[in-house]
């Protein structure tokens, strides 16, 4: 026998939900911490925003002194708003960008050369970031009490 509730979710349609949103909220926080711990280590690598920038310009990325600051500041911006469920969307498009630019420009080494610096993380942490910008934060992130959705209207009505 089925239990329905009066939110028309049944007893195995709301594990389902349950269960979708844990996963979510494991995946965001997982790759928002990835991504704020990256950020300190470039931050402490280049010793400052502005070594960054030249560690990214001596690596030949284009406009380095400008894109090396701004990569950490998002990746610890990012990180934390992933982490929490803010922006998810939008989040995740633009770290999977940011994933993008690190395999064309740091990890080049070819795919499975993981003793070379190859870029099979970098795919993944990307793939990840689109799943996420896709499906949203899930219940269990801030987006879901931030952002009013909208119910669709009948017709005839306003």
């Amino acid at each position: 026998m089925t239990t329905t509730y009066r939110s028309g979710h049944t007893r195995d349609g709301a594990l389902v939900q349950n269960t979708r949103d844990v996963v979510l909220l494991v995946a965001r926080a997982g790759l928002g911490v990835l991504m704020v711990a990256h950020a300190k280590v470039e931050y402490d690598f280049g010793g400052s925003l502005a070594g960054v920038g030249r560690l990214f310009a001596e690596a030949g990325v284009p406009l380095g002194t400008l894109t090396g600051p701004a990569n950490v500041l998002f990746e610890l911006v990012g990180g934390i708003a992933m982490v929490l469920g803010v922006a998810v969307p939008v989040v995740g498009v633009l770290m999977a960008l940011n994933m993008v630019g690190a395999w064309v420009f740091v990890h080049t080494s070819g795919l499975f050369a993981m003793d070379h610096n190859g870029p099979e993380l970098v795919i993944a942490l990307g793939l990840l970031s689109l799943v996420l910008a896709v499906t949203g934060s899930g219940r269990l992130g801030l987006d879901h009490l931030l952002v009013r959705r909208r119910t669709p209207r009948t017709a005839g009505t306003r």
